[in-house]
């Protein structure tokens, strides 16, 4: 008989036959209709002005940061209160 091989050597049978497209078939003008703004993105969170760069946008971006922090601040604060009220022994 002889030593047969435990991993089979042919190749197996397609799932899917449908073949793949390239980028460069696809028209350039129907993938997107925009303006690319990534330059001007670019520009300004490159721009060396002292400011972090979760806040270079302005208003909209400071008060995200400060509704996180006082959101974290709080449950922080929650979560110490409740394991708090969970250490104390109830009276009966």
């Amino acid at each position: 008989q002889g030593l047969k091989p435990i991993v089979s050597t042919e190749s197996p049978a397609l799932i899917f036959g449908t073949t793949t497209k390239l980028s460069s078939d696809l028209p350039a003008t129907d993938s997107f209709l925009g303006k690319n703004k990534v330059p001007d993105l670019q520009k300004l969170f490159q721009k060396a002005d002292g400011v972090p760069v979760h806040l270079k946008r302005g208003v909209p971006d400071k008060l995200l940061y400060r509704t996180t922090m006082a959101l974290t601040i709080g449950g922080t604060i929650y979560c110490l209160v409740a394991l708090y009220m969970a250490s104390q022994p109830r009276n009966q």
